[in-house]
């Protein structure tokens, strides 16, 4: 089912390498790994996450986009949601259209209702996906092409569902190893040219695919691990990475990326790292 409001305020987003304008955050007041959900959280589960830190890396994170000139939208943290701070999932915006997701796992369930009602309350247009599970990790845009992973969070229906949605875009969907969680672990854009992939989440004919579209930077499994495909570009390739990954970082700047670093290794704990925590709502 549809669910579409009238009043629309400005949205637009059609790749992920546009400047950076206006993005919606969640801070990780009460960020814990209650259910494990992936082979990161298998790892940290008995040391958990330190509240206090990840909190002062996401408001680094934060003061990073506001330093680049980002206008910062942050929902109000909830203690029934303890993996809040992965905006990324509960939403996405294509073109001038903004979908909100339906998640998959009961643990996450509800954040996407907390987005609507900032909607609402905005008079901002959207979307409602509210039959078949769909989740914004899963979604990757490049212009009129738009890259969805079929993955245990979301599901073919779903996929076929957005291509009706979108009919003016060409909906490529992307099979991976699920244990990966969202194709944006293993698999992410960095301009019209670039892109950096974890080859081994693939079959050999969708690397082929990818490569045949892009220069493809690849991302060894330790880095991978540490979530090094999941950088955030800002635009005027300026891309977020995490220092750990440093064979990544060296790699985006010899192809001529500044890479700001910034240290998000206890939010990365719970598998998600900057695009996972960032739901752009207006690039340029």
């Amino acid at each position: 089912m549809v669910k579409i409001f009238s009043k629309q305020s400005q949205i637009v987003c059609q790749s992920e390498y546009g400047t950076l304008k206006k993005v919606v955050l969640c801070e990780p007041k009460y960020m814990e790994i209650k259910e494990v959900i992936n082979d990161v959280q298998k790892k940290y589960m008995k040391d958990n996450i330190d509240q206090d830190l990840a909190i002062a890396q996401h408001r680094k994170f934060e003061q990073t986009l506001r330093n680049a000139g980002v206008e910062v939208i942050k929902l109000p943290p909830s203690k029934d949601h303890p993996e809040q701070v992965f905006t990324r999932d509960i939403g996405f915006t294509i073109g001038d259209q903004l979908f909100v997701s339906e998640m998959a796992n009961s643990i996450r369930q509800g954040e996407e209702e907390v987005l609507a009602q900032w909607l609402n309350e905005n008079k901002i247009s959207y979307h409602n996906l509210s039959v078949h599970s769909i989740e914004g990790g899963d979604v990757i845009i490049d212009g009129n092409r738009v890259f969805v992973g079929i993955s245990d969070r979301t599901c073919k229906r779903a996929i076929q569902n957005l291509q009706k949605e979108l009919p003016g875009y060409e909906i490529l969907p992307i099979p991976f190893n699920p244990k990966y969680l969202h194709l944006d672990c293993v698999f992410n854009i960095l301009s019209s040219k670039d892109a950096l992939i974890f080859p081994d989440a693939f079959k050999p004919e969708v690397v082929k695919l990818l490569s045949s579209m892009y220069h493809l930077i690849e991302v060894s499994e330790n880095e991978q691990f540490s979530m090094g495909t999941n950088v955030l570009s800002i635009g005027q390739n300026r891309v977020l990475s995490l220092p750990v990954n440093r064979d990544v970082n060296y790699q985006m700047r010899q192809h001529g990326y500044e890479v700001l670093e910034v240290d998000f290794s206890e939010i990365i704990k719970s598998g998600g790292s900057f695009r996972c925590c960032s739901m752009p709502i207006v690039r340029q």
